[in-house]
């Protein structure tokens, strides 16, 4: 998901203020005990999740398979559905009950969601729709041979089936058959939705079929409400669906389609086998050839698109008679390939808007899948419409009426999700740090390699603006979607990405930092990591124990001020050597890095490790001067984000 608010006004608002946002108070607030708090992460291993941070002995969680046959109705809006879920428990636990996500509830007018709307209404507003929220038509569940009509018990954005009989631990399974219909919202929480365009209507469907609630060894069944600003938690499993939609339509669609011929033309055929060879976008529907009749196998009627998707927790799609098509070829590090597409209307053309979006996708998922992890699947398409910008596996929504700098983020920040959280398969509703924060993190890096750093920032501006955040900051990183404030949930991506920096490049370095972060994803690949599991994996593989900076930043709203309080020289002779003090003033700790000049010209860097504020919040060290020293710069390059930056330097005879 995108965020909405510009991060680069605030970074620019936050550079200002941080040269001095607070006072000259030199009284220093900083605790030592609390930082490196000993009984801090301090909780044993158990079986299922390891103290190293790697899944235990008997980790286990629980899959879901699903068949889903849909069918649009354009004159009425409605998506009318048959869902069929192989449910399978895999847990130690018995189950007498299963729970699914309505996520669709939240456009009902009842919902929680929208009576928790602010009056000034935010972008996760069901903007007043009235038709909206599923409506179940039947609900059966098939086991060991025997089937049952369970009344549904729907509560909000969740439904309970409670069983006649009881799941068994261990991989017993059984099968779910539900029958529904919604009429599709056209603004759907900035999500999905309809777009009007000049040649037809945008459907981005999400959240389109009733899917299982994760049952975990955390939380049992998780069944917070889907109430806007909080994502999605979802188990994995393979998806075979069928979208039915009018025959003038393209379908674009998570996984890989089956049946090419039923739905394509032999022109399209072949255009799209010309791009799986190409490196260069190829049109497979061109600006002319929207709409026209010859571009579609059937001129009238319905067609049935058939997709499947492997090993993946989520599927969504879009239709439209008005789609351009792109495609180009993706590399991945094992030689395989596959396919990036991009489908958009006539008014998102052009190379400064969607002429290039395949091209940013293309390189966005080999990059990723050369630094990270390879990515899993087959294919990945963008596709422009009413949506800001919102992820789903194999296929992403991006706003139709943006362009160059602003597409590129947009389209790198979505796919970039495949790997938070569709690879490591987080839970978004009760830590969106975990996905927007990793996802932001690794987008820079994107950025930076993309056409020689066309989109890129290799500054700090992002850390020094974030000075000026934390200190407004009401709320830590821990705090659950629904709960923060709606002026602070971008600290989820910004706040996060800059403390995954600031520990890469001014803490651990960046070869034991991302040694230890591809270990995260690998060991939690297609699984259920928790905050704890990323934090004792990176202490673990990186060989420090980091509770203190996991502490810092992600459970408390502390802010950095370190500061030169003053230099002496011994026997005060300056080539007897120097004594420089300095000071931490604020609750958080950081390594030092000092930058030291003298009056015969030699400047020297010095770094000091954070354990030296283990002992208190003043230290003391020898400089071995030759001349009299003129300044002493704290944090020279800006790498850290200090709320007091007129302290950090300290000048002889001022």
């Amino acid at each position: 998901m995108k965020p909405i608010i510009s991060f680069s006004i605030c970074l620019i608002t936050g550079i200002v203020f941080s040269q001095n946002i607070v006072g000259q108070d030199t009284s220093s607030v900083y605790n030592k005990n609390q930082v490196f708090d000993p009984l801090f992460m301090s909780q044993g291993a158990t079986e299922f999740r390891s103290a190293d941070g790697a899944p235990g002995p008997k980790y286990w969680q629980n899959s879901a398979n699903y068949i889903i046959h849909s069918t649009l109705d354009e004159k009425d809006t409605t998506l009318k559905g048959d869902v069929t879920i192989d449910y399978t428990n895999n847990s130690p636990d018995e189950l007498n009950y299963v729970w699914l996500q309505l996520d669709q509830n939240l456009f009902n007018p009842s919902s929680r969601g929208a009576a928790t709307t602010l009056v000034s209404g935010d972008r996760f507003d069901v903007k007043g729709y009235t038709k909206g929220g599923y409506h179940i038509q039947s609900t059966k569940v098939i086991y060991n041979g025997s089937t049952y009509d369970i009344p549904p018990v729907i509560t909000d954005t969740r439904m309970q089936l409670r069983l006649p009989f009881t799941i068994k631990p261990g991989g017993d399974k059984v099968q779910i058959e539900i029958s529904y219909y919604f009429s599709i919202p056209q603004y759907g929480a900035d999500r999905m939705g309809r777009l009007y365009t000049r040649n037809g209507v945008i459907y981005q469907l999400a959240q389109w079929y009733p899917r299982m609630c994760v049952y975990d060894d955390i939380e049992g069944w998780n069944t917070l409400p889907y109430m806007g600003l909080g994502e999605f938690y979802c188990e994995y499993g393979n998806f075979d669906y069928y979208v039915t939609v009018p025959a003038d339509m393209i379908v674009a669609g998570s996984g890989d389609l089956q049946n090419p011929e039923e739905v394509l033309t032999g022109t399209e055929v072949n255009r799209l086998d010309e791009a799986r060879k190409s490196d260069s976008t190829v049109a497979i529907i061109r600006e002319d050839e929207v709409g026209e009749p010859f571009m579609r196998p059937a001129k009238e009627g319905m067609l049935t698109w058939h997709y499947k998707m492997q090993n993946s927790r989520d599927i969504s799609w879009a239709a439209s008679k008005a789609f351009m098509w792109d495609a180009t070829r993706i590399n991945f590090p094992s030689g395989r390939k596959g396919i990036s597409m991009a489908v958009y209307p006539v008014e998102s053309k052009g190379d400064k808007a969607y002429g290039r979006s395949a091209q940013y996708l293309k390189h966005s998922v080999e990059f990723y899948s050369k630094d990270y992890f390879e990515y899993p699947w087959n294919s990945a398409v963008v596709v422009a419409g009413v949506a800001l910008g919102m992820e789903y596996p194999g296929i992403v929504f991006c706003s139709y009426n943006i362009g160059g700098a602003s597409l590129w983020h947009d389209v790198t920040h979505e796919i970039g999700h495949n790997w938070f959280p569709m690879i490591v398969g987080t839970n978004e509703r009760r830590y969106m740090w975990m996905d927007e924060g990793l996802n932001t993190f690794i987008n820079g890096y994107a950025s930076n390699s993309f056409n020689h750093g066309e989109y890129g920032d290799t500054t700090n501006r992002s850390i020094l603006g974030m000075a000026s955040t934390m200190i407004k900051s009401n709320d830590p990183l821990l705090t659950p979607p629904e709960s923060i404030s709606l002026k602070e949930y971008g600290q989820y991506y910004f706040k996060t990405a800059n403390a995954l920096n600031i520990l890469r490049n001014s803490v651990i370095g960046p070869n034991r930092f991302d040694y230890a972060f591809k270990t995260y994803i690998h060991r939690w690949a297609f699984k259920h990591p928790q905050p704890g599991d990323f934090f004792r994996t990176m202490n673990d593989a990186a060989g420090d124990n980091l509770n203190w900076f996991w502490k810092e930043w992600f459970y408390e709203t502390w802010t950095l001020d370190q500061s030169v309080k003053s230099v002496k020289y011994v026997n005060d002779i300056a080539s007897d050597g120097s004594l420089i003090t300095i000071e931490n003033l604020q609750q958080m700790a950081l390594p030092v890095t000092l930058q030291i000049t003298e009056q015969n010209g030699q400047t020297k860097k010095m770094k000091l490790p954070v354990e030296i504020w283990q002992r208190g919040g003043e230290w003391t060290f020898k400089y071995n001067s030759t001349s009299p020293i003129t300044s002493v710069i704290l944090d020279p390059d800006g790498q850290l984000p200090d709320i007091n930056r007129k302290n950090n330097i300290w000048e002889s005879g001022k």
